[in-house]
């Protein structure tokens, strides 16, 4: 029978293993840490785009509905309302349908600790079998 922690009385063989767990413990954090960084900073950086880009279109809608406005005033003020509020409308209707296909699509958050933990997984049952 095979002794459990290297040869008997090897105090020295579950060291070097408590050190390797301890190890990869540690580099396991580390990598989940930096995955945090790099969504916080993604995030951040599609929060701002997304913000800016809204403020701005949303100025070019209203110059361009009132702009529609004026022009048609003399001759057919509802059309012109008509058409400014269905462009609104669809303008409204498609960024709802970005958000939605945005948030279905979800985040890759801890993708690539869940990888190396299910390696990890995987190299021990290997180790086990042989």
């Amino acid at each position: 029978m095979k002794p459990l922690f290297g040869a008997a009385g090897g105090g020295n063989g579950l060291r070097e293993r408590l050190d390797l767990l301890l190890q990869a413990a540690q580099t396991r954090l580390e990598l989940l840490g930096l995955e945090l960084q790099e969504e916080k900073l993604r995030l951040a950086r599609l929060l701002l785009g997304t913000v800016l880009a809204a403020v701005l279109l949303g100025f070019a809608v209203v110059f361009a509905l009132i702009w529609l406005t004026v022009a048609l005033w003399d001759t057919h003020r509802q059309l012109g309302l008509g058409i400014a509020t269905f462009i609104t409308l669809a303008l409204g209707v498609g960024a709802a349908g970005v958000a939605a296909r945005a948030w279905a699509a979800g985040s890759s958050l801890f993708a690539a600790s869940l990888a190396e933990l299910e390696s990890d997984r995987v190299a021990l049952e290997r180790r086990r079998g042989r």
